[in-house]
């Protein structure tokens, strides 16, 4: 089986759940987390075209640094990128990546089906 990477926050519970269906099926991902091993640009590139995302799709926009910084404006691709690099709260969570397959599992259940 691939080498399934899980970006994680432990303080919110939807990722936490993800994770434990996962573990509860055996399945003992690579944990990154995000927030403390902050994502390059390149590597969010490369989760986008893995989920097939715009990067503005992959933006938390009821995340206060959103709110302070980011709401009503108009920004291109490169510019959410560097948004995301420099606040990776904003980054939705949790992502499961596997081989060249990507998925932001909310709900948790959503893993099931991509498994």
């Amino acid at each position: 089986m691939e080498e399934i990477v899980f970006w994680h926050n432990p303080r919110c519970s939807n990722s936490r759940n993800s994770l434990r269906l996962l573990q509860e099926r055996g399945i003992q991902p690579k944990i990154r987390l995000y927030l403390v091993d902050n994502p390059n640009e390149a590597t969010l590139r490369k989760v986008l075209k893995l989920l097939k995302f715009k990067a503005e799709d992959l933006i938390r926009k009821k995340e206060p640094v959103f709110q302070q910084h980011f709401k009503g404006k108009i920004l291109d691709e490169d510019q959410w990128i560097q948004a995301m690099v420099k606040y990776p709260v904003l980054i939705q969570r949790p992502i499961v990546i596997r081989g060249r397959k990507a998925i932001i599992s909310r709900p948790a259940k959503t893993l099931l089906e991509w498994l």
